[in-house]
């Protein structure tokens, strides 16, 4: 039998495959947009049934967003944070020095 491998390892080996970093930070992300929303949403005592009819989308859309399936455009996120009552904020910064 061959040399089992742990995960550390195979994530390790993965991610010096070429645009394994950038695949990871937009799955970092879209993870993050999605938690975000979740959180807005149950602050607001709302479905996903709800919000997918505020912001003009389907309950199976928003559960993909919230889970972090999906990489969303700018004008999806424009309607869901109207639906939420938030304002989108969108910037580029430098990077941090100290990371």
């Amino acid at each position: 039998m061959g040399q089992r491998t742990d995960w550390r390892q195979l994530r390790d080996r993965r991610m010096e495959e070429p645009g394994a970093e950038e695949a990871y930070e937009a799955a970092r992300l879209a993870f993050e947009l999605g938690k975000t929303v979740r959180e807005m949403r149950e602050a607001n005592g709302w479905t996903q049934t709800q919000l997918a009819a505020a912001a003009g989308m389907t309950q199976p859309a928003v559960a993909r967003f919230e889970a972090g399936g999906t990489t969303p455009t700018i004008p999806v996120l424009e309607r869901l944070a109207h639906a939420l009552g938030a304002e989108l904020v969108v910037r580029l910064a430098p990077p941090d020095s100290a990371a």
